[in-house]
């Protein structure tokens, strides 16, 4: 598939694996969890186990992505999350981290376009993650998991996005790691950008109907 350039008029980021390094994240989340048993593991390293396990889970893990909207249930299960964020359950939050580039990648594409996150996570984590690397000015709206009746990978969330930038749906790109991220373009008449930093992996993404697939996001200024 090829981008139609000369179509985009404002651009839409997921924020797990597309900004926010969650795989290496829960890499190591895993691997401080499993040093507890760290003498079952070659030089007592369990993190080349961890990352297995989460590169394995993954795909089947997007299977199962949209099935609380399908059954209804995904506002009570983000508001709990916040819940639980907000009473500071669980010991405090880890810092996120920020995928190389994305800073500086987002700070030139908004001399350019409006910009909006278009994510399924819970609001008060997605906005941690902004804020904690500056990044809240550079969009003109943030949709979240109880933005809208449906999350993606239903179109309502890039369809609200698109209104609140004033530009038509087909007008944006999406930009996302998962097949959820593509779908959810599709289904609004939008384009997209796959990116492997994250959960997807190539083939799946291509199946799914990306138009262009990047090893990593801070890569999409160089194709816009």
């Amino acid at each position: 598939m090829v981008l139609e350039k000369s179509r985009i008029q404002a651009l839409c980021f997921d924020v797990d694996g597309t900004l926010s390094d969650t795989d290496d994240q829960f890499v190591e989340n895993l691997t401080s969890t499993l040093s507890l048993v760290g003498f079952l593991f070659p030089k007592r390293d369990a993190r080349p186990f961890a990352r297995k396990v989460v590169m394995v889970t993954e795909t089947p893990a997007n299977v199962f992505y949209g099935l609380p909207d399908k059954l209804g249930i995904d506002d009570e299960i983000s508001a709990l999350g916040d819940f639980f964020y907000r009473l500071g359950l669980g010991g405090t939050p880890k810092p996120f981290k920020l995928i190389p580039g994305v800073k500086e990648m987002l700070a030139a594409l908004f001399e350019r376009y409006p910009l909006a996150v278009v994510s399924a996570r819970g609001g008060k984590s997605t906005r941690r993650f902004l804020e904690q690397f500056q990044l809240t000015d550079f969009f003109q709206c943030i949709v979240t998991a109880q933005t809208c009746a449906h999350t993606k990978p239903y179109p309502d969330p890039v369809e609200w996005a698109a209104k609140e930038m004033g530009v038509a749906p087909e007008n944006c790109l999406m930009i996302g790691d998962t097949t959820v991220d593509i779908k959810a373009a599709r289904a609004a008449g939008a384009q997209s950008v796959g990116v492997l930093c994250g959960f997807g992996e190539e083939a799946e993404l291509r199946e799914a109907g990306a138009d262009v697939i990047l090893a990593d996001t801070s890569q999409l200024l160089g194709v816009l």
